[in-house]
């Protein structure tokens, strides 16, 4: 019988799959998509989510990605504050290539993964006393269903797992509803080693350079307002003030990615038999570019609760779980909710960017605080 099954081969699930099969536990992940695959993502690592692969030796999942030095925060009226993570640095990669390279680390470590194969929902077994995953209800790519069973299984399935969904377990957040737009451009003029985010009232742009001159441009907005897309991106960019120059004569080489809406709420961290990772965990709108860090260390986490449930008893394992999310990351959740918060009223936008202009140091320190300087 398999120890653990994992639905989703993104960040969180390949890391939660490495540390297992490291272990020597039989590791079987599902996912819907065929690597090596696009996602929508700001492409940057902040300090942190580096330490995180740098601990389990997976540095080589960042090759041929570019440094960061720090972040570049923008707001209207002219405000700019630049960030510098000082004696470490951040890495900009396209999620493409970094996904691909963390789902080969677990392969080599001696998980299996089945691509092309999509997870339809968890397999309930209720002949105990109580409740408790057994499985995963799963359609491969010749279109059978199939059910397969594992002591513990791990849903690191995204925003709208349909595993924590259809246990209802996680639920789309009623506020803040922000819908994300991305996409990639050549010849965007002055990119420096530096991520950006530029702050507006109502929404916000992030700008990060990748490796061979490519530009991510990502627009985070509370309203699509029925325009596409890639109408909507290029409007926001052409539109703004400080960026308008600088996207003149960029071409736009792919069609953009739009989701949403982003936020997810959920409470718990997984129920008897299954352990909750990555953005099933969880999401929220990426504003302060730790979402990756966030997905590594959880995984980490529900690794780390699953090799005791394993030895110990799988029953109890999402309360162990939730009880050491809360300790690794509430306080990086308030500044989230804090920054969320923020730039949700445009007065108060406003009031920051003076503040940044009269203490810029302030921002600095937040910047720090945000590339999880602490963790790395």
């Amino acid at each position: 019988m398999l120890d653990v099954l994992i639905a989703g081969a993104g960040p969180a699930g390949a890391i939660a799959a490495t540390i297992l099969a490291r272990a020597g536990a039989r590791v079987l992940v599902f996912d819907r998509a065929e690597f090596p695959r696009q996602k929508l993502c700001g492409d940057t690592l902040n300090p942190g989510a580096l330490a995180v692969l740098d601990r389990l030796g997976l540095e080589c999942a960042t090759g041929g990605s570019l440094p960061l030095a720090g972040m570049i925060v923008t707001g209207d009226e002219g405000v700019r504050v630049e960030g510098r993570y000082d004696s470490v640095c951040g890495r900009a990669l396209g999620r493409r290539e970094l996904d691909g390279a963390l789902v080969m680390a677990a392969a080599g470590a001696g998980a299996r993964i089945e691509q092309g194969v999509l997870v339809q929902g968890a397999i309930v077994d209720s002949s105990g006393h109580e409740p408790e995953i057994a499985g995963l209800a799963v359609k491969g790519r010749d279109a059978r269903s199939l059910h397969v069973t594992a002591r513990l299984v791990i849903a690191a399935d995204g925003r709208y797992s349909r595993v924590a969904r259809g246990l209802g377990l996680s639920r789309s957040a009623v506020r803040p509803r922000r819908w994300a737009v991305g996409g990639y451009f050549e010849n965007v003029s002055s990119m420096t080693a530096f991520g950006e985010m530029h702050v507006r009232a109502g929404h916000y742009l992030g700008v990060a350079p990748l490796p061979n001159r490519v530009t991510n441009a990502c627009l985070v907005t509370p309203t699509l307002d029925g325009r596409s897309p890639k109408d909507l991106l290029i409007a926001a960019l052409l539109g703004d003030a400080q960026l308008r120059g600088r996207f003149a004569d960029a071409r736009m080489i792919a069609e953009p990615i739009c989701l949403g809406p982003l936020a997810v709420d959920c409470d718990v961290a997984g129920a008897p038999g299954l352990l909750l990772a990555g953005d099933a965990s969880g999401f929220v709108d990426p504003m302060t570019g730790d979402g990756l860090r966030f997905a590594l260390r959880g995984a980490e986490l529900a690794a780390g609760e699953a090799l005791h449930a394993l030895e110990h008893g799988t029953a109890s394992a999402h309360v162990r779980l939730l009880a050491a999310r809360r300790r690794e990351f509430s306080a990086k959740w308030r500044f989230n909710r804090t920054m969320r918060w923020l730039v949700g009223y445009p007065g108060t936008v406003r009031a920051a960017g003076y503040g940044a202009a009269v203490l810029p140091q302030l921002l600095r320190h937040a910047i720090r605080y945000a590339g999880d300087i602490h963790a790395a």
